[in-house]
């Protein structure tokens, strides 16, 4: 039966290595090296074959050695105590998302911002509050005068909206100096998009944008949109520059001279003013007041939490003003009905005349308007908002960021509805006339100036 399984007749001689070619896998180990030795003879698929299997094999070892390594960390960290937390990036990963241009996004900052808002009433969560942005996580373009100005405004050391403004500009002005049209770009096209936007939204993150800031860049963006691709670069830059000091003379410190001397025209000889807290105009308009020569009594309601109503008693009182100082709005309504003037500073004024100030200012403007006496709002026409309109205090505002617990906030500014107000002072006005709040959209027409027009 062996023989004629192995095909050879039956009295035929058996094949010398019958025993061993029947088990032809022993022959496996020993053919193996030959093939090794010999690896012409091996085919481009067998070839390819055995490198995959050879990466394959690397691989595998690479990632148990890595396997390895992340088991022994916790143990390591766990001694340290101040190792890097669970799903940190590695610090070469961090250097390259701050290279890229945009912030890297931690959990640990974004809990850290929910729980400064977690004690805030679902229907208020639309509005901002300031916030200081790390330095770390600033975009790699934001220059560093802008640095720090977004930081003095997140901690309200750059508090009032024209200060914020002038803050603003002199900083884009250095960062206008500073630029260079990258080469086969125009000044004009690249400056706004890849320069100032980084800029902007750097300051927007660490405190709300102030209506004076917006219309300010508004107006900086046409103008920059106003050259041609071909005019040369230098002229540009020294154009813009100009524009910007023209801007800060005309629209800030002559528009506060003017607002002062005007409204300091209305004030009577021997008349009671009233006002509320510490607002940089109505400083002024009382000092020049008394500079003319009026004679005059003041009493202050000072804001309870800001205190700046002090600092103002201290400073008319060297001006040989006579002062009475209350400290809250407590008894308010006394004290107003013995005013015939109450004069009030603004943050903003939008198209329906609404006035925009800080919170209580429209506590003050009610209770004026309802004793007899004449309220009176000074602004400047920067801070004026010719396309929104305004009918609460919870559209357009701000949460106290000093003054925001998990029992309780506190909004920075309230709405006053124009019917309230008397009239506005701007520096359009001549001869201490004043115009009504509702007639904005005519004082920003008025002379024809082009930038406001």
């Amino acid at each position: 039966m062996a023989t004629e399984s192995n095909g050879a007749p039956a009295g035929a001689p058996a094949p010398q290595d019958s025993k061993t070619a029947a088990p032809a896998p022993a022959k496996t180990p020993t053919a193996a090296p030959a093939a090794a030795a010999n690896p012409e003879k091996l085919t481009p698929a067998q070839l390819k074959a055995k490198a995959k299997a050879e990466k394959a094999a690397r691989r595998a070892k690479v990632i148990e050695t890595k396997v390895a390594v992340a088991a022994a960390t916790p143990a390591k960290e766990a001694g340290k105590g101040k190792g890097k937390q669970d799903g940190q990036p590695a610090q070469g990963k961090q250097h390259r998302g701050s290279m890229s241009g945009r912030r890297p996004s931690i959990g640990g900052l974004v809990e850290k911002e929910k729980d400064v808002r977690s004690g805030i009433p679902e229907c208020f969560s639309h509005v901002p509050m300031a916030k200081r942005v790390q330095l770390s996580q600033a975009h790699k373009d934001v220059d560093p005068t802008v640095l720090v100005v977004g930081q003095q405004m997140a901690a309200f050391a750059i508090k009032d909206s024209i200060s914020r403004l002038e803050a603003t500009l002199l900083a884009f002005k250095k960062v206008i100096e500073s630029y260079e049209t990258p080469k086969g770009n125009s000044l004009s096209r690249h400056l706004v998009p890849h320069v100032l936007n980084p800029q902007i939204e750097y300051l927007t993150e660490c405190r709300p944008m102030c209506f004076a800031m917006g219309n300010a860049i508004r107006l900086l963006k046409t103008k920059i949109n106003s050259f041609d691709i071909n005019d040369p670069e230098d002229e540009t830059k020294e154009e813009l520059v100009e524009w910007i000091d023209t801007m800060i003379n005309e629209r800030i410190k002559l528009a506060e001279y003017l607002i002062a001397r005007n409204a300091a025209g209305l004030i009577e000889e021997g008349e009671k003013v009233l006002t509320y807290g510490r607002h940089r105009l109505v400083e002024k308009t009382l000092l020049k007041a008394k500079e003319i020569g009026k004679t005059f009594d003041v009493t202050i309601i000072d804001d309870p939490y800001e205190r700046g109503g002090q600092t103002l008693a201290k400073t008319l009182r060297q001006a040989g003003i006579n002062v009475l100082y209350s400290p809250n709005l407590g008894g308010l309504r006394p004290k107003v009905a013995g005013a015939t003037n109450v004069i009030l500073g603004g943050e903003a004024i939008f198209a329906n005349g609404s006035l925009n100030a800080a919170s209580g200012t429209a506590d003050v403007a009610m209770a004026g308007q309802n004793a007899g006496a004449k309220v009176t709002v000074l602004c400047e026409t920067i801070n004026f908002d010719r396309e929104r309109v305004s009918v609460d205090a919870l559209t357009y505002n701000e949460i106290d960021p000093e003054r925001n617990t998990a029992e309780c906030f506190r909004l920075l500014y309230d709405n006053t509805q124009d019917k309230y107000i008397s009239g506005v002072v701007t520096e359009f006005e001549s001869g201490g006339g004043n115009s009504p709040a509702q007639a904005i959209l005519a004082l920003l027409r008025m002379r024809e100036d082009p930038q406001i027009a």
